[in-house]
């Protein structure tokens, strides 16, 4: 889609020599390094309406991924507390796994169990003991606070068990004794730890023959103290953010796996995608499920603990349900109409779960839990990322006109798909449009560089079109280089608020230990937690939001107009392939480079992977394991020119990837077919290493079938062919904007707060136009700064907001904003 951009409505700029801002700029500090700085201006104009930013703009999106559930913001210290543990979850897991047993000690799956739905035990021998290691080094306790323990426990007799707390150093509390007999029951003991340690461990050992499960330890200092609670440091991040909403469980959980249910004849299915049924009521009668992220969780963190959270920091609760076609590369539409409807039925019970009252059969499931009044639920999105847009949307219609019948209330959610753009998202944002719905879902996760060009992302966006959720969103990495681009993109949002309503960053959490996704906005391991530089900008932005835009303008970076110039190159990514016939002409025709590989490959350079050689007269990369294998040959000072090569997929699970603008093993872009699993093909950008996309479709690569592959290279544009017939082609001449900046106002302060993003090497000197406003003389600044790599850490903090007070603040004023930083300047109105 092309995406003009739009003139923001401003009053006039005043140029830089104007005495009065001659006069102001001597307010301001002088940069340490004040032979770097580039002018700029903002013009504002107050008596002009921006749009309306809804209160709920900001939020956050929690899914367990990187075990940000057991082990992360579920407080529960012991790791399988239930012996749940199966090879189906991770082909390293057993149902001892995270457990040492000392004597005789076996898990069993018979009519003993405890319930249905927790279906492993263990028989404890006499005289034997099971210590459980936590997760990361161990058990963490802090010296002086309580932890309380809990044990189901089947005794034939009865009989004592104690339970202890040590690590290497020796105890860590009082040991405590439980007497227990008859069927199953639950015992509680109180521990208080008598020193700090994260390396504790927790033992339960029997005086005669039992059986356990529900082995379970908790903090007894949770956040707000709520049992079955939340660990407080992790809980305590996403309050001070003021989220407006909480978008839960998912993400991939929600819509891959199994979507069947439990069965007398199949008995519990594995690997079933998140269903909010099975994380409700007493937690040992919960069901446990093999996450997507290839371990297990234990549905202690269900949605009666998320509803809880949300409403404690008062954020919207945003559940999202799968719609019956799975996502995250699995491709499949479930076809099955009682299913469906179970589906649908689902998610009418949930609305009456959050919302109904205790009288209602699901209110009433809700009240038992300690929650007698409703929690106020107003939108539910349907699906997630499903590559199917078609097959999706015919049942997300079902749910969302069986929810409109019942709930006509509750805004429902649709999505677009996994990308920014597409195929796959033009069809489902056609499919949106033309059938009214109140909300789609975008997600993305693109290079640095794509949000710095992409500020104007939603300019031209249709204003009586469906609004737009960022459910999904983040550069790749998490420096303060990462930060600032996602900084810049977000003044884009705030000035299309009338257009995007809700956007979150993703993931939210990862443990150092566990991690399967990067970057992630806040780490964290067994005993202390971090900000990430991205939640710096997070919450800057998250806290400092106002009620509605002021239109303004600024200077912008004249569009791109050197030619896109580099060398050439071939790689694979998990696939054998051979290239033959490489030929490269400049635009008069004169050959820069012809290989038909009948010799050597010495004009290729390697880039230290995959598996090369010459056979049959082709270049030929052998390895399907290894990624990105790219060798390249030419000068990098090449543009404007052709290059054709044939190009045969061997085996393996993609295509091919031809590179051209080719400057380094970092930067370059290619024309990738065959990708993601042999579904799309797009043309990629690579900026020090990080990608994204410019341009897809989707499509896939034969086996066996040569292909004859044409670039043409003209200045910024780029023309491709495949067998002949033209593909598609794109223009890259948008800069990537390093200044950006939006003005709101706070109607509860008064304030103006003006927000400005400096994503370069050179301070900013800004001539500052507030349209006449009347403004105080002071006003709060508060700043992020440090080096683009700066990177926080358990142990050090190199991105942190740093607040001053300014004077000589006017109508016109002139400002210095650092290199590399976001400044929210916090201006009172007279």
């Amino acid at each position: 889609m092309t995406r003009p951009t739009r003139t923001r409505p401003g009053r006039w700029r005043l140029g830089l020599g104007a005495s009065a801002f001659l006069l102001a700029t001597a307010l301001v500090p002088a940069p340490a390094h004040a032979a770097e700085v580039t002018d700029y201006a903002i013009t504002v104009d107050p008596t002009a309406r921006g749009a309306t930013i809804d209160p709920s703009l900001y939020g956050v999106f929690f899914e367990d991924i990187n075990r940000a559930a057991d082990g992360g913001l579920y407080a529960e210290l012991m790791q399988n507390r239930s012996f749940e543990y199966t090879t189906a979850d991770n082909t390293t897991y057993t149902p001892l796994t995270a457990w040492q047993v000392t004597g005789v000690a076996q898990v069993l799956n018979d009519p003993g169990r405890l319930n249905d739905r927790n279906r492993n035990y263990l028989a404890l021998g006499a005289g034997s003991a099971v210590t459980n290691a936590g997760y990361n080094t161990g058990v963490r306790v802090e010296q002086g606070k309580k932890y309380d323990f809990s044990v189901w426990v089947r005794a034939a007799r009865r009989t004592g068990l104690t339970v202890s707390l040590a690590d290497a150093g020796g105890t860590l509390g009082a040991a405590r004794r439980i007497t227990a007999r008859g069927g199953w029951a639950q015992y509680r003991a109180t521990f208080t730890a008598e020193r700090t340690s994260s390396t504790g461990r927790l033992t339960v050992s029997a005086d005669d023959a039992v059986a356990l499960d529900e082995v379970s330890l908790f903090p007894r200092d949770t956040y707000r103290h709520q049992s079955n609670g939340l660990r407080k440091d992790l809980a305590e991040k996403i309050a001070a953010l003021h989220p407006g909403f909480v978008r839960f469980p998912g993400g991939c959980l929600v819509n891959t796996g199994s979507m069947a249910d439990y069965s007398e004849s199949s008995g519990w299915q594995r690997k079933r995608s998140y269903q909010w049924k099975d994380t409700i009521g007493p937690v040992e009668q919960r069901a446990t499920n093999a996450n997507f992220w290839g371990y297990n969780q234990s549905y202690g963190l269900g949605y009666y603990e998320y509803f809880r959270l949300a409403e404690d920091i008062g954020a919207m609760p945003l559940p999202v349900v799968p719609a019956l076609v799975t996502g995250c590369g699995q491709n499949k539409a479930v076809d099955d109409d009682a299913l469906l409807k179970r589906h649908i039925q689902d998610t009418l019970d949930l609305i009456e779960f959050a919302n109904g009252p205790a009288t209602s059969t699901w209110g009433g499931k809700r009240a038992a839990m300690g929650h007698p009044k409703p929690f106020h639920l107003t939108h539910i999105e349907v699906g997630n990322e499903e590559n199917l847009p078609s097959e999706f949307f015919a049942r997300f219609t079902q749910f969302r006109t069986a929810i409109a019948a019942a709930y006509p209330d509750v805004t429902v959610i649709s999505n677009s798909g996994p990308d920014d753009e597409g195929s796959t998202f033009d069809t489902a944002w056609r499919l949106n449009r033309e059938a009214g719905v109140d909300m789609v879902d975008e997600h993305y996760y693109n290079s640095p560089q794509w949000f710095l060009k992409n500020n104007d992302r939603y300019d031209s966006y249709d204003r009586a079109g469906p609004k737009v959720f960022l459910g999904e969103y983040a550069s790749q990495g998490n420096a303060f280089k990462n930060g600032l681009a996602e900084a810049a993109f977000m003044t884009g949002l705030e000035r299309n608020a009338d257009i995007v309503e809700l956007a979150s960053y993703a993931p939210l959490f990862a443990n150092e230990d566990y991690v399967q996704w990067r970057p992630d906005l806040v780490w964290f391991n067994n005993h202390a937690s971090w900000n990430s530089a991205n939640y710096e900008v997070q919450k800057l932005f998250m806290t400092n939001v106002g009620d509605r835009v002021v239109p303004s303008t600024a200077t912008a970076t004249p569009a791109l107009t050197a030619p896109i110039g580099g060398a050439v190159g071939l790689s694979t990514w998990n696939t054998s392939a051979a290239y033959d016939d490489v030929q490269v002409t400049d635009a008069d025709g004169n050959t820069l480079l012809s290989d038909d590989f009948s010799g050597d490959a010495s004009r290729w350079t390697p880039s230290g992977t995959g598996d090369w050689s010459i056979q049959d007269g082709q270049y030929t990369q052998g390895s399907t394991t290894a990624e990105n294998t790219m060798v390249s040959a030419g000068d990098p000072g090449w543009h404007d020119y052709d290059l054709r090569v044939r190009a045969t997929k061997r085996s393996g699970k993609e295509g091919f990837l031809i590179a051209f603008g080719v400057q380094d093993t970092g930067n370059y872009y290619w024309w990738n077919l065959g990708g993601w699993n042999n579904t799309q093909s797009a043309v990629e950008q690579s900026v020090d290493g990080a990608k994204s996309t410019l341009l897809s479709k989707a499509g896939t690569i034969d086996t066996g079938r040569a292909y004859a592959i044409d670039i043409k290279v003209r200045g910024r544009q780029v023309t491709l062919y495949l067998d002949g017939q033209e593909w598609g082609s794109f223009t890259d001449d948008r800069p990537a904007e390093p200044f950006r900046q939006v003005v709101t106002h706070d109607r509860k302060t008064g304030d103006l707060i003006v927000k400005v993003v400096n994503a370069q090497d050179a301070d900013a000197r800004t001539a500052i136009d507030l349209g006449g406003a009347r403004v105080a003389s002071t006003a709060r600044a508060t700043t992020l700064r440090a080096a683009p790599d700066a990177v926080n850490t358990e142990t050090a903090t190199a991105v942190a907001p740093v607040t001053a007070t300014v004077r000589g603040i006017a109508s016109r004023f002139t400002y210095t904003f650092p290199a590399h930083s976001v400044t929210f300047l916090r201006i009172r109105q007279r």
